[in-house]
Formats: structure tokens, C-alpha cells, sequence
């Protein structure tokens, strides 16, 4: 495998990603870290609104304080997940920050980037937490042309451990590992 996009966030299913990686993927060639930047958090608002919206947005909030503590976290996210993948001896990793709707953004740059597979968080939140801010992930994994593999961060397994459901057109570990 050459190329493996990981979502970077902050919730314990983003966070999961890491032991997956770790535990499950053969180490690629290259990791691609992306952060979704969301000016309108993480509400059922910002997963409505449209391109043109988004781009507006962008212009409104470009070189002001709002948007340079946006900056600052996603580079705290990304910061983070890129020592963890150095210490664990990967080397060739590329950062992406992007603004907008995040299953979109995440399925643009795994196009852009050529990956091969991606690997996700799912925070596990259901009924009217998800109605109200949706399931990236799941998007994602509807739209994706190549495999996603989810880590859960909590409810998953005992004691908070992650664990990992492949979904949608994902094969097996056995089938990545061969590759």
C-alpha cells in the first residue's frame, strides 16, 4: 500500500485511528494527515451548507482572530498526530488542512492525493446527537471509491480500547496485509 489518508480530530474515535493504524495497517509508503476545519462547529448546519456558502464564509472569517484560532488547533491536531507516526517510525507524512464540510473535504483530498485507503474515527454518538450534527464517517464511507476503515473510541470494547469495523467495500486485514 502506497498511500493512506487519516482523519485527524479530537474526539476519542479520531483518536482511535492511531491503534488502528498501528495495530491493523501495513505501514504505507506515505500517510496524508487531514484536519476539516468547521467555522460552524459541529452542528447539522454545517453539513447543510453549500459550496458557495462555504466559500463566502472562508472570506469573511479569512485574517481574523476566529480563523487564526482555527489554525492553531488544526495545527495542534495535526501536530500531535504527526509525532505519534514519527515515533512510531513513519517519516513520509503530509499534512492537509482544509475548511468546509468534512466528508467532502476528507473525499477531495483522497481523490487529489491518490490514496489507497483511509482510515477514520467514529465517535459512536447515535439518535438525536447524530441527527443533529451527523455522521461524517458514514458519509464518507457511502461516497468513498476505495476502502475505509473505521476506529471506534468509545462504547466499542471494554475499558475506552478501540476496535476497529470495517465498512462499506473494505476487505479484509488479511487481504491488505498481502497487498
Amino acid at each position: 500500500m502506497k498511500k493512506v489518508l487519516v482523519a485527524a480530530g479530537e474526539t476519542k474515535g479520531s483518536l482511535a485511528v492511531l491503534d488502528v493504524f498501528r495495530n491493523q495497517v501495513k505501514p504505507p509508503e506515505e500517510v496524508i494527515l487531514v484536519h476539516v476545519q468547521q467555522p460552524l462547529g459541529k452542528s447539522l448546519m454545517g453539513q447543510m451548507i453549500g459550496e458557495a456558502e462555504m466559500s463566502t464564509l472562508k472570506d469573511v472569517i479569512k485574517d481574523t482572530e476566529f480563523q487564526e484560532e482555527l489554525d492553531k488547533k488544526s495545527q495542534r491536531i495535526l501536530s500531535y498526530y504527526e509525532g505519534e507516526l514519527k515515533n512510531d517510525g513513519l517519516f513520509k507524512i503530509k499534512t492537509v488542512v482544509r475548511t468546509g464540510n468534512v466528508h467532502e473535504e476528507i473525499l477531495k483530498v483522497a481523490e487529489e492525493e491518490q490514496a489507497d485507503m483511509m482510515i477514520l474515527g467514529c465517535s459512536g454518538k447515535s439518535g438525536l446527537d447524530k441527527l443533529i450534527t451527523g455522521c461524517a464517517t458514514k458519509d464518507v464511507e457511502r461516497n468513498a471509491s476505495i476502502p475505509v476503515v473505521v476506529a471506534k473510541g468509545g462504547g466499542c470494547s471494554v475499558k475506552d480500547k478501540p476496535c476497529v469495523e470495517p465498512i462499506g467495500e473494505t476487505q479484509t486485514q488479511e487481504a491488505y496485509n498481502a497487498r
